[in-house]
């Protein structure tokens, strides 16, 4: 499905939109997936679900498309309304499989931000009721639709690198105490929230899945860290006996970058997982380097577009809730190679799907946003 096929699809074989729900109004909530409707044809934000009333009343009067709003102890009322097709679910990790359950045995369609889940039963669980219900379930891997990181799996499929043998990633920001991920009972941790995008990175660019795992973590002794660990050193163990290795950090300058090397050469990608702003690629092969800058895009955009789409066209999306179920898989194997200090060996399902620059996406950057009753996780308003 290529960025021209999707406005085709959305502008001439129907005018219809995707009615949505925002559920959960945090940081991230706001500063990128409201915005985003503004940028998404097909899609329409039609109601926001919230216990801050505050929040409620500011962001219902910004977005005028908005006809109702809803507590959480009033979103069975909300999914039985007639009022939306889907929701959208930005909630503490923990709250995702209730939260997507409930929507998709309505009926509802569910795009779920990621982690999927805490656990893989959980995983399950949501899964099995999208296709008990025949509803769609989405996990918001905006990367799969984003021009750099797709045109970085092209170049690996290319060859221009040779055989890749090597992945490595850096992922780390300053966390400020108190954040809701820094919070173990509520699904926080470093692996969850930053170790994900290098684990799927890892997977996108490799084609494949890791069949062993060890990580090992450390923590200065700081009340911030008492939940969730400071930072974590991973290596994955894929087949064709080729690693791919990542540190993710709560409690360090902010970096986000990887490589992926081959028998040829090598590409860097910085800054590799940001939601706005520019990419950079670094392409080398015999010694020279080219650099190539993406431009700023509209991650949120572009996944309401897509699955949108899916759900106007009745197609499966691509980033399932089985991809979301491998990386959790992934991430539990990782806690508990931490505990045991052993290589900890994995069995995950192939994926008969997975992103490549077909997907790309396009869609006008955001502007930056009032915030209302919410921080970034480094503590910025």
């Amino acid at each position: 499905m290529t960025h021209t096929q999707v406005q085709n699809v959305s502008s001439t074989s129907s005018n219809r939109k995707i009615r949505y729900a925002v559920v959960g109004l945090g940081w991230f909530a706001q500063a990128a997936a409201l915005p985003a409707f503004a940028h998404a044809e097909n899609a329409e934000l039609v109601a926001l679900v919230s216990d801050d009333p505050t929040k409620l009343a500011e962001l219902a009067r910004e977005n005028p498309g908005v006809v109702r709003t809803f507590s959480y102890a009033e979103y069975d009322d909300l999914l039985s309304s007639g009022l939306i097709d889907a929701v959208y679910i930005a909630l503490p990790n923990h709250l995702h499989c209730d939260y997507t359950v409930r929507a998709t045995s309505a009926g509802i369609h569910v795009l779920c931000e990621k982690p999927m889940a805490v656990t893989t039963e959980e995983c399950e669980k949501m899964i099995k009721a999208a296709k008990d219900s025949d509803a769609k379930l989405m996990i918001a891997y905006r990367l799969h639709l984003e021009e750099a990181n797709l045109q970085a799996i092209e170049t690996v499929r290319s060859q221009k690198l040779g055989e890749p043998r090597i992945f490595n990633s850096v992922f780390s920001q300053q966390v400020e105490e108190g954040n809701i991920r820094l919070q173990k009972e509520k699904g926080g941790g470093v692996l969850d929230d930053l170790g994900i995008y290098c684990i799927n990175a890892a997977r996108y660019l490799f084609q494949a899945e890791p069949i062993e795992v060890f990580a090992t973590s450390a923590s200065k002794d700081e009340a911030r860290f008492s939940e969730v660990e400071e930072m974590t050193s991973v290596i994955l163990r894929f087949p064709n006996e080729r690693i791919a290795t990542f540190t993710c950090s709560f409690g360090a300058a902010s970096v986000s970058t990887y490589q992926i090397i081959g028998t040829k050469g090598d590409l860097r990608v910085d800054p590799a997982y940001p939601w706005q702003g520019e990419i950079k690629h670094f392409l080398t092969i015999d010694g020279e380097t080219q650099e190539h800058t993406f431009e700023p895009h509209d991650q949120l955009a572009a996944e309401l577009v897509y699955f949108s789409d899916c759900i106007l066209q009745n197609k499966d999306p691509e980033p399932s809730g089985k991809e979301g179920l491998i990386d959790v898989q992934i991430i539990q194997a990782l806690y508990h190679s931490i505990e045991t200090g052993s290589f900890v060996k994995l069995d995950t399902p192939e994926r008969e799907q997975r992103p490549s620059a077909a997907q790309t996406i396009e869609r006008p950057p955001i502007e930056e946003q009032n915030l209302i009753h919410a921080a970034d996780p480094s503590g910025q308003s």
